[in-house]
């Protein structure tokens, strides 16, 4: 009769625990890994450094091994025919010939995978000493990832030793199983992650109220955070004082320009300045009532990233363009980085950005129509999700905004997806055409692909994407189907080696 103890179950091939961290690795879990392995140097959309390749690399050489240990596993357990050793010596032989042929192979063509990108992104291309510090990189993950997991075994196979006696032999392999679970689990989820979210709230939130030097509090009193402002300039965090203070200047506009150019408005209401969104959407009003903005051409409601960061590349372009005759205005709802704050707190920007267009708007709708600003909302990656979730139809349709810009949209961005689903089918997903132009635009580095002079409707909504951009382009039935985006005719900024 076939062994079949819980310490063979799981893979041991021994009676007892005394060789149990220090067995050797099963051959057939090296095969699956290493195909795994050669799988993630094939070219992404972005390019990788070395550190990144590599633990990328090991962690997928990791699950490789897992699922071929798992499947070796499985055949010895339903007790299926076993090759005599003189054959398992050879198909030993051959896999590892089989591994480092195609280990080998991958390794020497990922420097030309990832310089396919780094050509299309404007990069040097990698090092010579790269596929070397790969390996290396990918061998110390693969160790931790493999330490973890006989760890587990271990604490699987000390619980059913002790059990066993009291409980039948398989009730107690479950039972040992199920113990290591509930107990990593606990560990990862209550102590680790704990941890490391409190270091890094600590971290990002020590950030956020650093004081950069080169940055003074405003003289203007119709700046935020100046002595006028209701707003304090030590509660506006590092990202607001960010925003306000490399405001353009009128001169520098004009200088540019070559026009008369007024000051631009900004407006910014940091995490501390109040105690929830909703006074902080109200202070925000007050706060524009103040410095004149309803005055302004146009008024730009800005949601920031999850750190409270604003590009200033958008809201520089739009102030020269408009002379500085602009208003914008933003609240911060975080200070932890967007894929943190999407994961912690994911609904914290939505409510924040649906709160201050709340109280922007009704005021605005208050306003004579031939006197007020032009109402605009904005927002890049995760604070295009949230500005996007801001505003409901049914609310404004009587008195539409006039307008949207909103880049790099993450993928769960709904209306953007709906918009993409049903974009015209003779467009690309990575540049959709929405019906006629007139309400929706996508663009990206080289522009629109609906005519410059085609009419737009009383509202524009524009989505700046670029086609290289995982975070907007991501869907989880790509694990199994070929990706809209890699049909047809591919975005510039895309490897054509890319599979």
């Amino acid at each position: 009769m076939r062994d079949t103890t819980f310490v063979r179950s799981i893979g041991t091939g021994q009676s007892s625990n005394e060789r149990f961290l220090t067995r050797g690795l099963s051959a057939n879990g090296i095969v699956f890994g290493t195909l795994f392995f050669a799988a993630s140097l094939t070219p992404s959309l972005v390019p990788r450094t070395t550190l990144t390749q590599g633990a990328l690399g090991g962690g997928c050489f990791a699950l490789g091994y897992g699922l071929g240990a798992s499947l070796r596993w499985l055949w010895a357990y339903l007790e299926l025919p076993e090759p005599t050793e003189r054959v398992a010596r050879v198909l030993e032989i051959l896999s590892a010939v089989f591994c480092f042929a195609i280990a080998a192979v991958f390794l020497w063509r990922a420097d030309d995978w990832q310089n396919s990108i780094r050509l299309l992104m404007g990069m040097a291309p990698v090092a010579d000493l790269r596929p070397f510090l790969v390996c290396l990189t990918a061998l110390a993950t693969f160790a931790m990832a493999l330490a973890l997991a006989r760890l587990f075994q271990l604490a699987s196979f000390c619980t059913a030793k002790h059990t066993s006696r009291y409980l039948p032999r398989r009730v107690a392999n479950v039972l040992g199983v199920s113990v290591a679970v509930v107990l990593f689990w606990s560990l990862a989820n209550g102590v680790f992650v704990r941890v490391a979210l409190d270091l890094l709230n600590s971290s990002f939130r020590a950030r956020d109220a650093l004081f950069e030097p080169e940055r003074s509090k405003p003289m203007d009193p119709a700046q935020t955070g100046s002595t006028a402002s209701l707003v304090d300039w030590s509660s506006l965090g590092r990202a607001g004082r960010e925003f306000v203070a490399t405001r353009r200047t009128a001169a520098e506009i004009s200088a540019f320009t070559h026009r008369p150019a007024i000051e631009p408005v900004r407006v910014y209401v940091g995490l501390n300045a109040a105690d929830t969104a909703a006074t902080r959407a109200r202070l925000a009003l007050a706060e524009l009532k103040r410095v004149g903005a309803f005055d302004r051409s146009m008024l730009i409601v800005v949601t920031p990233t999850g750190t409270g960061w604003i590009d200033p590349s958008a809201m520089n372009a739009v102030e020269y363009l408009h002379h500085g005759d602009v208003a914008s205005v933003a609240i911060q709802y975080s200070y932890l980085s967007s894929p943190l704050s999407s994961l912690v707190q994911p609904e914290y920007g939505a409510e924040a950005a649906r709160l201050l267009f709340h109280e922007v708007y009704g005021y605005w709708t208050t306003l004579p129509k031939d006197k007020r600003p032009k109402l605009y909302l904005h927002g890049l990656s995760l604070g295009a999700m949230n500005s996007e979730k801001s505003v409901e139809l049914f609310e404004t349709i009587g008195d539409p905004i006039n307008g949207a810009l909103w880049s790099g949209p993450p993928f769960g961005s709904r209306l953007w997806r709906s918009l993409t689903d049903r974009r015209n089918a003779d467009s690309p997903a990575w540049l959709p055409e929405f019906r006629d132009g007139r309400v929706v635009r996508f663009m990206n580095q080289t522009g629109s692909s609906v005519p410059a002079d085609a009419p737009w409707g009383p509202t524009r909504i524009v989505y700046l994407q670029y086609a290289s951009d995982a975070v907007t382009f991501f869907d989880v039935h790509d694990f199994y189907r070929r990706p809209a985006w890699l049909e047809g005719r591919r975005g510039p900024d895309v490897s054509p080696q890319l599979r």
